[in-house]
C-alpha cells in the first residue's frame, strides 16, 4: 500500500519523522516476532535509502528487560490471560486475551497499556485494574507480614508506580473507546477480568517467590516514606 496525505484535507503533511519511528517501534513491541521495517531516504544524498529494523521475538517479556536495562531488583514475570464476557447483561459476549509483564527498579518507572496494538497514552480499562490489583495485594501481603509500623497509614498506587516497570498488551473482539482519539478505553468487563487476574496472580507470585516480595515490598516502603517524609518538610516549610 503506497499512500500520501491528501492536501485538501490535511494543511500540514509534514509528518515528523519521530513520529514512523514511535509508531513503528510499538507495533514490533505488541506483534512479536514480526520485523516492521521503516525505509528512508537521505536528503543530502537523494536515491540513497537508510533502514531501521524493530523486532521483538518475545514481545513486551523483551520490551521489559530493555526499558528497564540493568536496574531491574526482580526478575520480569510474563503473565498470559484468556476469559470471555460481557459488559452488561443486555450486552453480547466477546473474547479478551492479554499479556501482562513487569518487573521492580528503584530508578525506572513506566507503565504502559496497549490493546488491539494500538498504544492506550491514558490506559482506561487497563489502568483502573492495574491500580487496584497492585494496591490491593501489596496492601494485604504488607499487612500480613507485618511491614507496617504502628498506626502507619497504607500504601497509595503512586508508591507502587514509581517503581514499577509493566507493560500490558491487550486484544478484544469488542472494544468501547472513551472517545474518537482512541487513547483510553471503558470495557466494564476488560477492567474486571483484568483486576480479577491480577490480584490472583500476584498472591501467588508473593508466595512462591518470597524474595521478589520483599524487594518490591520494602521499596514500596521506601517510596512511600521518602514521599511523607518530602510533604512533612513542604507543611513545615
Amino acid at each position: 500500500v503506497r499512500w500520501k496525505p491528501d492536501l485538501e484535507v490535511f494543511t500540514d503533511i509534514a509528518i515528523p519523522f519521530e513520529f514512523f519511528e514511535s509508531t513503528l517501534h510499538r507495533q514490533a513491541v505488541v506483534n512479536p516476532g514480526i520485523s516492521f521495517v521503516l525505509r528512508f531516504e537521505d536528503r543530502k544524498e537523494p536515491g540513497k535509502f537508510s533502514e531501521h529494523r524493530y523486532l521483538y521475538e518475545n514481545g513486551i517479556a523483551d520490551y521489559i528487560v530493555e526499558l528497564a536495562t540493568d536496574t531491574a531488583r526482580t526478575e520480569p514475570v510474563l503473565w498470559h490471560m484468556e476469559t470471555s464476557g460481557r459488559d452488561r447483561d443486555d450486552k453480547d459476549e466477546y473474547r479478551l486475551k492479554a499479556d501482562f509483564s513487569f518487573c521492580v527498579s528503584p530508578t525506572v518507572n513506566v507503565i504502559e497499556y496497549y490493546h488491539n496494538s494500538s498504544f492506550l497514552e491514558y490506559g482506561g480499562s487497563p489502568d483502573r485494574a492495574v491500580r487496584q490489583a497492585f494496591t490491593y495485594a501489596l496492601d494485604r501481603y504488607m499487612k500480613s507480614n507485618g511491614k507496617y509500623t504502628k498506626n502507619e497509614a497504607k500504601i497509595t498506587f503512586g508508591d507502587i508506580a514509581d517503581c514499577l516497570v509493566l507493560v500490558i498488551n491487550s486484544f478484544s473482539t469488542m472494544t468501547s473507546y472513551e472517545n474518537q482519539t482512541k487513547k483510553s478505553i471503558t470495557n466494564s468487563f476488560i477492567y474486571e477480568a483484568m483486576a480479577d487476574f491480577l490480584r490472583r496472580n500476584l498472591e501467588i507470585y508473593f508466595t512462591e517467590n518470597p524474595t521478589e516480595a520483599e524487594i518490591f515490598a520494602n521499596q514500596v516502603l521506601v517510596n512511600k516514606r521518602s514521599r511523607e517524609s518530602a510533604e512533612s518538610a513542604r507543611i513545615n516549610i
